[in-house]
């Protein structure tokens, strides 16, 4: 527990002091970049000191335009390290809760992240209209496309939400495979544990000639190509 003490203090601290100022630079410049970027290598330096090691591999498959970036998902860690593997600014769909948290919230708000109610499928709905509005403004975006953390680390099923994003927005689909994150801080658990977590960004999936009836096809062939970047014991039971 002594990481997890390490890391809840530092980000208090670090949110207490560079939150409130660099908030007010957003709201008078209009440009969340600083407050983005802050967020981001914060997180990955207290991390790192805590014992996280980071590889990242296929940052070459990135396409130089908007997209969306669609990943598995098993650990609180596995956010802080995808973002901090994609070489440019993205927003992130993310559950409402965070929202709720003090600075914290508002500097996500600020960043165009969009909150997600899980449980109410009429205001996750909306939250899709809106994160399409933000793309077609030119925000590429993170995507849970299971909708929660794997609790062993497998691939789940993936939903359809973000599949009608793409499609709506007309956007190329980037699928990311990140492993090892589990080992660092399981689900439900507060203990982190050093160790390496890998980020793979596969070749991007074109969705021009889909439609929102064949997004079934299209969530499979992600899943297909998130699934063959896994290792064998983070990859979907058969």
């Amino acid at each position: 527990m002594i990481r997890t003490a390490i890391v809840a203090v530092f980000l208090t601290l670090y949110v207490l002091l560079l939150g409130p100022p660099l908030i007010l630079y957003t709201l008078l410049s209009r440009s969340a970049n600083p407050l983005y970027w802050a967020g981001v290598n914060g997180l990955i330096f207290v991390l790192r000191i805590v014992g996280m090691r980071l590889r990242v591999e296929g940052q070459e498959n990135i396409p130089p335009g908007v997209c969306l970036f669609l990943a598995n998902h098993t650990s609180n860690v596995d956010a802080p390290a995808i973002v901090g593997a994609i070489p440019r600014r993205v927003a992130i769909l993310a559950r409402k809760s965070l929202f709720d948290i003090p600075i914290a919230g508002l500097a996500f708000r600020l960043a165009n992240f969009v909150p997600v109610a899980r449980n109410n499928r009429e205001a996750a709905l909306a939250s899709v209209k809106q994160a399409v509005e933000y793309i077609k403004t030119g925000s590429s975006f993170l995507v849970y496309p299971e909708g929660t953390r794997s609790p062993d680390g497998r691939l789940l099923r993936f939903k359809k939400g973000s599949f009608a994003m793409a499609i709506e927005a007309g956007v190329p689909i980037v699928p990311v495979a990140c492993s090892g994150a589990h080992r660092i801080m399981k689900k439900n658990s507060l203990v982190i544990h050093p160790g390496k977590v890998t980020v793979r960004f596969g070749p991007p999936i074109d969705v021009s000639g889909c439609t929102i009836e064949s997004r079934d096809d299209l969530a499979e062939l992600v899943h297909d190509a998130v699934a063959a970047q896994l290792p064998e014991d983070q990859k979907p039971v058969s």
